[in-house]
């Protein structure tokens, strides 16, 4: 992987490139970020930068033998390690290799779920056993094949039981060209012994407009549902994967018509709109329009407190965070985000849509009621 294929991160990349440059690569390194920010594609990116044969100004060439066989995941200098659902206590990452391939080939931002789906075990414990960092002191021991870093990417190091202080030595004194990359969710559940012997990457928030360039770049979608899709991944490319094949382009319209329809407060208006409309969204758009209405009413929040500075959002929905914001009390918006929270806490759970719906309904017409303006105003 090149990193002109991963979204946004320019900082980053500049200071891992420039590391390399100035012979500053340090030999265990823990890139840190939540999934879907690129930690792992970023850790893949910089090892096949490292073992480029003919490195550009700003990125690995893609063409050289290491590139190819980096980009297929079968350099024989490139290992990684993993959690895995082992059957017996002797299993390692070995028995789940071509999965392994098959699935970071795939979706380089993969998460803990996708993987566990890829290998068709939702409900076993995933863990990285002894055995597994018995065949990577083995593999680490042996010298280059060509000459160049021998690499280990350990995705998930959290996952590492107390058996893993078994890897300190070699990480402590690794052989010549040895480089331990490990990328981690959450260093509090890292063995301290590790976390204290590597070298800290920060792995940032994609900001919105790096994930609309994204989407418009290497999945072709227009600007407007480009920037709806970006807001509503809230900085996660993993969460894009669900969200491209969804209709998000009309969620700001459903939202602003939804709070029309309350704000008029006619029951039989309200009843039909949830019939008609909320109810026969389909479960997983009824999922991403609730994230969507809670990142709505977050933004008029801030609005509201007058925090306008932190407020990213199209001209559009813009207006209309702005109009819900000085029709409301900081109380009753509060109250709304509750009531979208609570419905999509019940959508994951399967709740028959249409009572929800209509509850939410009235209870957000409960919570608009109490208001100076006149009744049955709308937002836009």
């Amino acid at each position: 992987m090149r990193f002109s294929e991963i979204a946004g991160q320019a900082t980053l990349k500049k200071q891992l490139i420039q590391t390399v440059k100035e012979n500053r690569v340090s030999h265990a390194q823990l890139f840190l970020g939540p999934t879907g920010y690129g930690s792992l594609a970023l850790a893949h990116a910089y090892a096949q930068y490292i073992n480029c044969e003919n490195k550009q100004e700003d990125d690995s060439c893609g063409e050289c033998p290491s590139c190819r066989k980096y980009s297929k995941l079968i350099h024989p200098d490139l290992d990684f390690s993993y959690p895995f659902f082992a059957k017996k206590s002797d299993e390692t990452t070995v028995n789940y290799l071509e999965q392994w391939r098959s699935a970071f080939l795939k979706n380089p931002y993969l998460s803990l779920d996708t993987w566990r789906h890829a290998v068709g075990e939702e409900k076993k414990q995933a863990n990285i056993n002894i055995a597994e960092c018995h065949r990577i002191i083995k593999k680490l021991s042996l010298k280059s094949f060509e000459g160049g870093y021998k690499v280990l990417i350990m995705w998930l190091p959290e996952y590492l039981d107390k058996q893993g202080n078994a890897l300190l030595k070699l990480i402590e004194e690794p052989p010549a060209k040895t480089l331990f990359l490990l990328v981690s969710e959450n260093q509090d559940q890292i063995l301290t012994t590790i976390l204290s012997r590597t070298q800290l990457v920060k792995v940032n928030r994609l900001k919105d407009a790096e994930i609309t360039d994204y989407l418009m770049q290497e999945k072709g979608l227009e600007k407007e549902r480009a920037e709806q899709i970006a807001y509503l991944s809230e900085g996660n490319i993993q969460r894009i994967q669900g969200l491209i094949g969804e209709e998000t382009s009309n969620h700001f319209e459903l939202l602003r018509s939804w709070m029309n329809v309350c704000a008029r407060e006619k029951g039989l208006d309200i009843i039909a709109f949830v019939e008609g409309t909320l109810a026969k969204l389909g479960r997983e758009n009824q999922k991403s329009f609730l994230l969507y209405a809670i990142n709505m009413m977050r933004e008029s929040l801030l609005l509201k407190e007058g925090l306008a500075e932190l407020v990213t959002l199209p001209e559009l929905e813009n207006s209309f965070a702005e109009k819900f914001s000085s029709m409301y009390k900081h109380e009753q918006i509060e109250a709304v985000i509750n009531e979208f929270e609570k419905a999509s806490y019940h959508i994951e759970r399967n709740a028959n849509p249409k009572i929800l719906f209509l509850d939410v309904s009235l209870q957000i017409v409960l919570v608009l009621e109490y208001q100076t303006l006149p009744k049955g105003t709308l937002y836009i």
